[in-house]
């Protein structure tokens, strides 16, 4: 049985932790920021954790994380 492709687009924005979560970064960071409180923005940098919802789709994406 052949290789099973890992989708790059996911590789490049996920990252799986110690106990098997996949980190995520946060979304509406890239501009538009002038009217965005500071405290939003610090809180923006910081990385997310998918949804457990979410956790099947990513995990198929990503075959051997």
């Amino acid at each position: 049985m052949p290789k099973m492709k890992t989708r790059r687009s996911a590789a490049k924005r996920f990252k799986v932790t110690g106990t098997g979560e996949f980190k995520r970064g946060k979304a509406f960071r890239s501009h538009i920021l002038e009217h965005k409180s500071p405290a939003r923005k610090r809180n923006l940098r910081k990385a997310g954790l998918v949804h457990k919802t979410d956790h099947e789709h990513v995990a198929k994406m990503l075959p051997y994380a």
